[in-house]
This record gives structure tokens, sequence and C-alpha cells, in this order.
């Protein structure tokens, strides 16, 4: 696993989305369960401006660190870069934060091009941002760099994954036309960035699954083993990144989807039994609880270890030391997000909508 301490104290400010912890809850869930052997952690560096032109132009990269130097922007850099508005506020780290976190993705990357392994990088999964603009929260794009590090490192067929509830508009632009690189999303139909339409497709290597408002665990698990596992076989990566965002889990704030954490987990533990190679990234998530507990059950699943039935008192303080105010879903919240680390299944069907779209995408094959 791959975080640092920037994660622990920073936030986008007091009433951004992001003002909740989960990186931290992710690597102290971890502990409190024992998941993290010795070894097993490495502080995630801080990216040097150099190593972010793989994919983003330098003028912004110094347009990014002067705003954070000033804490300010001017009316002309907001309008080209996309800073310092309410998505993509002026805060303190604005620079060292998301660089941070693409370090950690680019040394995941090199890692991974040295040797087979398995890693998470909870902080990771920023795919909206552009080359020379912020967008969706994303100052930069971690998963866009990562793939295009390991694709110069040598590693030339990837396939990258996307099971957040926003379509990755920026790993899109970054991978386009490029056959050595799968790319599969599932996201909310209709949802900002709104792209990822079904017809949007590429060189046989470009699939985009939109799946209906209040999607549960069926229509995920059957994007698992309908489209995302055979397309996967079929590529023959020689790694695989899977974007695990939370936001389509039920109680969300940012995404009306309706899934529990167990399908994630099975894509987890489906994705890294066909390789030898795996980056697991965070991405959205926006309820402190559901996103803390996924993200470290997505981590069990890749280290192998087995899902507890309840969690030990431990475990458990972390979940429920964690305070959310400016939330009408922090009111009330259902015990089970304190002593559990797994969702029960959702149940229901399929949609029928998913089952079109599905079919129509099989025809592509």
């Amino acid at each position: 696993m791959l975080a640092a301490p920037i994660f622990r104290h920073s936030s986008y400010g007091k009433w951004h989305p992001l003002r909740i912890p989960r990186v931290s809850t992710v690597v102290d869930l971890s502990r409190a369960l024992g998941w993290i052997d010795p070894g097993g952690y490495r502080t995630a560096p801080r990216a040097k401006a150099a190593a972010l032109t793989g994919f983003h132009d330098p003028a912004y990269l110094a347009t990014l660190q002067a705003a954070e130097d000033a804490q300010a922007v001017t009316a002309q850099v907001r309008a080209a870069h996309g800073l310092g508005t309410p998505s993509n506020p002026v805060f303190p780290e604005m620079w060292r934060r998301p660089a941070t976190g693409a370090g950690g993705s680019l040394l995941a990357a090199d890692l991974l091009a040295e040797a087979p392994g398995r890693i998470h990088n909870p902080a990771g999964g920023t795919h909206h941002g552009m080359p020379s603009r912020a967008a969706g929260f994303c100052y930069l794009n971690d998963p866009a760099l990562a793939i295009l590090r390991m694709r110069a490192l040598g590693l030339s067929r990837i396939a990258y994954v996307d099971i957040d509830a926003h379509h990755p508009d920026g790993v899109a632009h970054a991978v386009r036309g490029d056959p050595g690189v799968l790319l599969i999303s599932t996201h909310e139909e209709g949802r900002w960035p709104r792209t990822g339409a079904l017809d949007d497709a590429g060189p046989g290597t470009w699939f985009n699954l939109p799946l209906p408002k209040g999607a549960g665990d069926a229509d995920l698990m059957a994007a698992l083993h309908e489209l995302i596992l055979p397309r996967v076989a079929a590529h023959r990566p020689d790694a695989i990144v899977l974007q695990c965002g939370a936001d389509s889990v039920a109680e969300d704030p940012q995404a009306g989807m309706a899934t529990g954490n167990g399908p994630h987990v099975a894509a987890v533990r489906a994705l890294a039994g066909t390789t030898d190679r795996m980056l697991l990234l965070g991405g959205g998530g926006y309820n402190p609880w559901t996103v803390g507990r996924l993200w470290t059950a997505a981590w069990g699943a890749l280290s192998g270890r087995e899902m507890p039935d309840g969690l030990p008192p431990e475990a458990e303080g972390v979940l429920r030391a964690i305070r959310w105010s400016g939330s009408r879903h922090a009111r009330d919240p259902d015990p089970r997000l304190f002593t559990t680390l797994m969702d029960p299944p959702t149940g229901g069907k399929v949609h029928p909508e998913t089952r079109v779209r599905l079919n129509l995408l099989k025809r592509r094959l």
C-alpha cells in the first residue's frame, strides 16, 4: 500500500465533498485489521513537475504550483485552467496533495515495470484531470500518468478498468486511439462529465457501459462477468489498472447508484486472479464510512485476506471516530457502517437498460 501523511491533514475546504477523511481511514482500518505486513507500506513520494509532463503541460504545472504559493488565482487562470472554482478550489496543499497522489501512482508504475506485484494507491484514481486543466476535483491525472509510464517502460498492453460512478474522461483523452490500452468504464448514465456514451468506441479496445440511476449489485456483477472479464482476457494485458471509485455505492452524496461494496471487491479478486501486475486506485467516494470500508476491503482482496464477519474493537473505533458535518447522509447512519466491512448484497435484478446495453456491446466483440 502507498499513502502519505499529507492525506491525513489536508482538505479541499470546509464545505467541499473532499473535506472527509479517506486515505487515512483506509490506512488506519488496514492496520487495525493487521492487513499491512512489515514492508507492505511505503510512503508515496511527491512527484516533481518534470515527472508529470508525461501527460500534463509544463505551463499548467507551473501555474498550479504558483496558485498554491499565492493562495489565489486570477480570473484568467480560473477560466483557462479550472483552478479556483468550487470544484477545484484554492487550498493550502493544492499542488502538494495531488502531486503526492500522482507520485504514488508513478512509483507503482515503476515498481510494476520492474517486477510483478499488487499495489494499492488509495489516493489515486483522479481520472478527470486534463493536460492543462483541473476538473471534477482532479488537479492531476494519476491513472493516465501511470498508464503512460508503464507503456514507456516496456509494458506494451495495459487494461484500464474504471467502476467509478463518473466516466474517466481524462484517461480517455490520454489513451484514445492507442490499441495497446484497453479501456472499460461502467458509470452512471447522465452523470457529470456526461461523456462515455455507449457508442463512443475505440479500435476494439474501448468499451463504455452507462448504467441507469439506481443500478445495484446485479448490474455491476453482470458488467463484471459479461464485459470486463471477457474483454480483459481477450486483451492479454501485461498489467491491469483498476480505478475502484466508491461513489457508485448507495448513500453516496455525489451519485445516484445503489450498489453495495461486494461487486467492487469481487472485481478486485477476479481481476487480480488474471494478472501478476495490478495497480488498484481509489477515485470517487464522498461518504467517509462507505469509501473507507470499500477501499480497505479492496486492499484485503488484493492482498489475499479473508473478510471478517465483524470488525474488532480497534477497527470499529476508527469508523466511529469519523465526524462528517454538513451532509444529510451523516444523520443516523446504519450501525453496520461501524461494525462490518462488507455490505449485504443489495438484491434485485439486472435493469433492462443494462441488459440491452450489454447485449449491444457483445455484438461488437
